[in-house]
C-alpha cells in the first residue's frame, strides 16, 4: 500500500511532480476543503488522471485542521478492494431500506473500514445503528458534515444525500482510536418539558435561558457548530450520552441531536483538553510501535474550539496523517455500539510498513495555560458539584424537617409577623398559607396566652429556647392543645427571627386524662374504684377524729348477681348494675361517698349524726335494691347484703373497719342475704373459729379423720336393699364429732372440697363393689352426694371416671345426689355436666326435691333419673292433708316423667304406710335402719339377702 497525503492546494502539484514515477494506479481519494469550486476542480482532475480511482470530496464550512486550506489524501492498494456507494437524499427517509443496500453493496465477510459521509445528521446516527458488523477487525465511522456542504465523487457532484466506501481484504489491517473526550461541568437540570429531540423547559423554565446564561450570545451564534463542542451529557445506564445542541427556536426550545424523555437530568459538558492530549498520545504511541501505511484522522467540530491550539499541535506530530473535517464523528464497532466520538484515528496497512512513514515522536507539549484551565475547570467543576450535593442534602434534610413535619413548624421576623408555615400548620389550624403569610403570628393565639406568649417570644430572641404549653384555636373555633418551642433564627451572627414548633398534644392530654381517670374510678358505673375510695375513706377517717365526729363504713355484697350475668350476659348486667347504682344513689345521705370495690360489691362511707342512722340508711338501700327491675320487657329480683362498720366504736383505722365490715357482710349472706348486719366483736371470734377449724380440716385429710357412713335405701312394698347412700362424717381428736354442715361449707370456701370430693367417690365406690361381690347382687347401688361447688369444677366428670375405672364398678350402680340449687347454678354448665354423665351411664338424683322455687320448670330439662322428696314434706305426711296432696303430686309427676321416687326422713311406720298408699317406690329414714359404718352395713345387707 502506497499512501500521500497534503494540507495545502498548491502542494497537490508538487505531490504529482515529485511522486510522478512512484505513484501507481491508486484506489482511493480523499479530499476537503472551504471552496466548492476548488474542490470540484482538484476532484475533476483527479478524475482524468486516475479514471478508476474511488474519489470523495467534501466542500463547506468545515474547520480546517493545521492552519491548511485544503486536505488530500492518496492510496494505492495492493491486495485489498474498494467498493464506493452515492446515497440520495431520499433514501435517507427509509434508515432500513439504505442500511440493506449498503450492507448489499459495499460491505464484505473480510471488509475492514467502512466510511460514511452525509449531510443528513439527524439520520445518520439512526442509519449507523441498523449497519451489520460483519467481522471482529471491522470499524464503521460516520461524519455529519454541516448544512450547505457539497459531497464530490467519481461521478461529479451530490446535490445532498451521502457516500459510503468500503475496505476489504484478508491482509487489510486497521486500528481505530475514538475517544469520548467531553466531561460534564456545572450542576445538573431536571427536563421538565420536552418532546422528542427538543427540549422545552429545564427546571420549569425556559431551555434557551439556561443557554444564555451559561454558555452566552456567541455560542448561541455559531451554533449548530457550538452545541458539538459544548453538548448536553445525561446519564442512561451507568454511561455518559452525549446530545449535541443542534438549534435555538424561537418559543425558547432547543432541538438536540437525540431523543430526550421528561425528569432526566442534563448538564452542559465540554471537550476536555487533557484527555484529549493524552489520547492523541496513545494513538500516537500506537502508530509508532506499529507503523502504518496510511492514516485517516476524522474530527469533529468539538475541537475547532479553545482546543484547537491543542489540536495543531498535535496535527503537525502526525506528518503523513490526513485529517477531515466534519460536524460530529460517530464510530461503530465490534466491541461497542454505536457513539459519538471527538476524532477518530484510523491507521491502515496491507504489509509491514517502512519507517518512512513512522510518525515523529514524542508530541509537543500543549499550549501554554490550556491543561491548567483544563484542570481549574475540572477541579471547579468537581468542587461545585460536591457543594451542590452538600446543599441538595441540607435542603433536602430541611424540607424534611419543614414540609413533611407531622408537627406545625412556622418562622417569623423579628416582630413576630409570619414568614413561613408548613403543610401541618395549613392542615391542623385550617388557615390558608396565603391567607395568613406576612400578618402578626399573636393574632392566632387566644387573647388570654398573648402576654405569656410575647414573653417567651423575647426569650426566644435573646438566644434561649423555650418550651411552653399554648393552646391554639383552629380557624373553625376548636381549641387544640400544643407542646410549643421557640428556636431563634440566627444568620451570620445575627438574630433575624424566631422558629416555632408545635407538637400537638390534645389527644395526649385526653389519654392522660383518661388513665388517670381510669386509675381511680369505675368505668361502668363512674364510682370510685377501691384505690380512689380508700384514699377518701383514709381523708374522711382524719377529718373525723379531728371534729370527734362518727362515721360508718358499709360493705354491700349483692346477692346471687352472677345469676344475672349468666341468664342475660355481663353487657345487660353492666345496664342493671347501673340502675341499681342509680337507685342506691337515691337514698344516700349528704356527704356520702358510694364505690365500686369489684365485680357486684360496693363500699359506702357516710358521716354518722345519730346512732341509728347507719342501720335506717343500710335498710333504705336494702329495700330499693329489692325492688323489681325490668330490663328487655323481663322483670329481675336482685337483693344486698350489707356490713356495717362504725368508727371509732368498730375500729379505729381503715383496714380494721373494713375487715369487721366484711366479717358483717359475710353474717348478712349465710343469714340467707337482703338483710343489714352491724359488725360485733362476736363474730370476730366465730371468723378465728372458722380459721381454726379451716386448719383443722386441712389435718383431717392428712390424718384419714374423715369416715363415711352408709344408709340403707330399701323398696317400699318388699322392704329389699336398693341401695346405700354414703354419708360423710368427721371425728375430730378433741373436738368430737363435727357435723357435715358445719364443715361442708368450710370445704367448700377453701378449696378442700374437690380433695374430700374425690376422696368419697373412690372410697364409695370401692366398698358397694366389696358388697355386690359379697352377695352376689350385682345390682346394689350407691347414692353419693355432690355439693355444688364441687360438680362444678372442669375436671369433676374426669374424678367419676377415675373412681369407676379403678373400683371397676358399673356406671349404672352409681348415683350421685345433686341438691336443686346446685344444679340450677350456672345452668348451661350443669346440662353439659350432665350430659356427659348420662352418656356414661351414672344416675342424677335431685336431691332435697320440692326446696326450691324452680324445680317444676326446669325439671323437664335436666336429665335426672330419681327424684328424692325433701324431708320436710314427710315429717307430716300422716297427719297433713296439705303435704300429702304435694307428696302425691310430686310421685305422680315422677313417675309421668318415667323418674323413680325416694323418700327421705321417714321416720315412723305410719309414714311408711302412707307411702305404700302413694305408691312411693323407696324410703330410707332411721323407721328403716339409720347410717351405719361399713362393717355393720356387711352385716345387714347379709342378713337381709337371706
Amino acid at each position: 500500500m502506497r499512501w500521500f497525503c497534503c494540507r495545502r492546494a498548491e502542494e497537490l502539484d508538487r505531490l504529482f511532480s515529485e511522486h510522478r514515477s512512484s505513484l501507481d494506479e491508486p484506489q482511493f481519494i480523499q479530499i476537503a476543503g472551504h471552496d466548492a469550486g476548488e474542490v470540484d476542480k482538484i476532484v475533476a482532475d483527479l478524475v482524468r488522471r486516475w479514471p478508476r480511482a474511488h474519489v470523495i470530496g467534501m466542500a463547506g464550512p468545515l474547520p480546517m485542521a493545521g492552519g491548511g486550506n485544503i486536505t488530500v489524501g492518496i492510496a494505492s492498494m495492493m491486495s485489498s478492494t474498494l467498493s464506493s456507494l452515492a446515497l440520495p437524499a431520499e433514501e435517507f427517509d427509509r434508515p432500513d431500506g439504505l442500511a440493506e443496500l449498503i450492507a448489499g453493496e459495499a460491505i464484505h465477510r473480510d471488509t475492514a473500514l467502512l466510511l460514511v459521509f452525509s449531510d443528513r445528521r439527524f439520520v445518520l446516527p439512526s442509519l449507523l445503528r441498523r449497519l451489520p458488523i460483519s467481522n471482529e477487525r471491522m470499524a464503521i465511522i460516520g461524519c455529519a458534515l454541516p448544512e450547505g456542504s457539497v459531497l464530490f465523487s467519481s461521478d461529479g457532484r451530490l446535490e445532498r444525500g451521502g457516500i459510503a466506501v468500503s475496505f476489504s481484504g484478508t491482509a487489510l489491517r486497521g486500528h481505530c482510536v475514538a475517544p469520548f473526550l467531553w466531561e460534564p461541568v456545572g450542576l445538573a437540570f431536571s427536563i421538565t418539558k420536552s418532546r422528542d429531540q427538543q427540549i422545552d423547559e429545564l427546571n420549569e423554565q425556559k431551555a434557551s435561558l439556561y443557554l444564555e446564561r451559561y454558555l452566552g450570545k456567541e455560542f448561541m451564534d455559531r451554533l449548530p457548530l457550538s452545541g458539538v463542542e459544548f453538548p448536553f451529557l445525561v446519564e442512561r445506564n451507568g454511561r455518559d450520552v452525549c446530545l449535541p445542541i443542534v438549534a435555538l427556536h424561537s418559543d425558547g426550545s432547543v432541538a438536540v441531536r437525540g431523543h430526550v424523555h421528561n425528569g432526566e437530568k442534563v448538564r452542559f459538558s465540554y471537550v476536555h483538553a487533557p484527555s484529549l492530549y493524552w489520547s492523541a498520545r496513545d494513538a500516537a504511541m500506537h502508530a509508532a510501535k506499529q507503523p502504518a501505511e496510511g492514516m485517516f484522522f476524522y474530527y469533529s467540530a468539538a475541537l475547532s474550539g479553545y482546543t484547537r491550539p491543542l489540536f495543531d499541535s498535535v496535527v503537525s506530530a502526525f506528518g503523513q496523517a490526513a485529517f477531515f473535517p466534519a460536524v460530529e464523528v460517530l464510530v461503530k464497532d465490534a466491541h461497542t455500539a454505536m457513539r459519538p466520538a471527538a476524532f477518530a484515528a484510523v491507521s491502515l496497512t496491507e504489509t509491514a510498513a517502512s519507517a518512512e512513514n513512522r510518525l515523529s515522536l514524542p508530541l509537543p507539549a500543549p499550549p501554554e495555560g490550556i491543561m491548567t484551565l483544563a484542570q481549574l475547570m475540572s477541579t471547579s467543576s468537581r468542587d461545585m458539584e460536591r457543594l451542590h450535593v452538600r446543599l441538595q442534602m441540607s435542603e433536602q434534610r430541611y424540607k424534611s424537617l419543614f414540609e413533611h413535619n407531622t408537627d406545625i413548624v412556622y418562622s417569623t421576623d423579628l416582630h413576630g409577623r409570619l414568614t413561613s408555615v408548613n403543610p401541618a400548620f395549613e392542615q391542623v389550624l385550617g388557615y390558608k398559607k396565603e391567607e395568613i403569610l406576612y400578618t402578626n403570628s399573636l393574632k392566632y393565639i387566644h387573647p388570654n396566652d398573648v402576654s405569656r406568649a410575647t414573653r417567651y417570644f423575647y426569650r426566644a430572641l435573646r438566644g434561649n429556647v423555650q418550651t411552653y404549653h399554648l393552646e391554639l384555636p383552629t380557624k373553625s373555633g376548636e381549641r387544640l392543645l400544643f407542646q410549643m418551642k421557640n428556636i431563634p433564627i440566627i444568620v451570620d451572627g445575627k438574630k433575624v427571627g424566631i422558629y416555632g414548633i408545635g407538637h400537638n398534644i390534645t389527644e395526649q392530654k385526653k389519654a392522660e386524662e383518661k388513665i388517670a381517670y381510669l386509675a381511680y374510678y369505675d368505668p361502668d358505673t363512674n364510682l370510685p374504684n377501691r384505690t380512689k375510695w380508700m384514699e377518701l375513706l383514709s381523708g374522711q377517717l382524719e377529718k373525723a377524729k379531728r371534729k370527734r365526729r362518727k362515721a360508718a363504713v358499709a360493705l354491700i355484697d349483692l346477692d346471687r348477681f352472677k345469676w344475672i350475668n349468666d341468664s342475660v350476659g355481663h353487657y345487660a348486667g353492666d345496664d342493671i348494675l347501673r340502675q341499681l347504682v342509680e337507685r342506691i344513689r337515691r337514698v344516700l345521705p349528704v356527704g356520702a361517698e358510694l364505690g365500686r370495690f369489684h365485680g357486684d360489691k360496693f363500699c359506702l362511707l357516710f358521716p354518722l349524726k345519730a346512732e341509728d342512722e347507719a342501720a335506717e340508711t343500710s335498710l333504705s338501700i336494702v329495700r330499693e335494691v329489692a325492688k323489681p327491675l325490668v330490663y328487655g320487657e323481663k322483670e329481675f329480683f336482685i337483693t344486698a347484703s350489707i356490713g356495717l362498720a362504725v368508727f371509732p366504736d368498730d375500729g379505729e383505722d381503715e383496714h380494721a373497719l373494713l375487715r369487721h365490715a366484711d366479717m358483717a357482710v359475710n353474717m348478712a349472706k349465710k343469714g340467707g342475704g337482703n338483710r343489714v348486719e352491724r359488725y360485733c366483736a362476736q363474730m370476730n371470734e366465730e371468723a378465728m373459729h372458722r380459721m381454726e377449724m379451716g386448719g383443722h380440716l386441712r389435718r383431717a385429710i392428712e390424718e384419714n379423720e374423715l369416715f363415711l357412713c352408709y344408709q340403707p335405701i330399701v323398696d317400699v312394698h318388699t322392704r329389699a336393699v336398693k341401695a346405700m347412700e354414703a354419708l360423710i362424717r368427721w371425728r375430730h381428736p378433741t373436738l368430737g364429732l363435727v357435723r357435715p354442715d358445719e364443715f361442708i361449707p368450710l370445704a367448700e370456701e377453701t378449696g378442700l372440697i374437690h380433695e374430700i370430693g374425690r376422696w368419697v367417690l373412690k372410697t364409695a365406690c370401692k366398698q358397694v363393689k366389696r358388697w355386690q361381690e359379697m352377695t352376689g347382687n350385682d345390682q346394689l347401688a350407691i347414692f353419693v352426694n355432690v355439693s355444688a361447688v364441687q360438680f362444678q369444677h372442669e375436671r369433676f366428670v374426669d374424678d367419676v371416671k377415675q373412681a369407676l375405672r379403678q373400683t371397676r364398678l358399673s356406671p349404672s350402680c352409681l348415683h350421685l345426689e345433686l341438691t336443686e340449687h346446685s344444679m340450677l347454678r350456672h345452668l348451661s354448665n350443669t346440662l353439659r355436666t350432665m350430659d356427659e354423665l348420662r352418656k356414661l351411664g351414672v344416675g342424677i338424683a335431685v336431691d332435697d326435691f320440692g326446696s326450691g322455687y324452680s324445680s317444676f320448670h326446669y325439671l323437664k330439662r335436666l336429665p335426672a333419673t330419681i327424684l328424692k322428696i325433701d324431708r320436710a314434706f314427710i315429717e307430716q305426711l300422716h297427719a297433713n292433708a296439705s303435704d300429702e296432696a304435694i307428696v302425691r303430686a310430686m310421685i305422680t309427676m315422677g313417675r309421668g316423667l318415667g323418674l323413680e321416687t325416694i323418700a327421705e326422713g321417714v321416720e315412723t311406720p305410719e309414714q311408711l304406710d302412707r307411702l305404700r298408699d302413694l305408691q312411693c317406690t323407696y324410703a330410707q329414714g332411721y323407721v328403716i335402719c339409720p347410717p351405719l359404718l361399713a362393717e355393720e352395713v356387711t352385716s345387714y345387707v347379709t342378713e337381709k339377702q337371706t
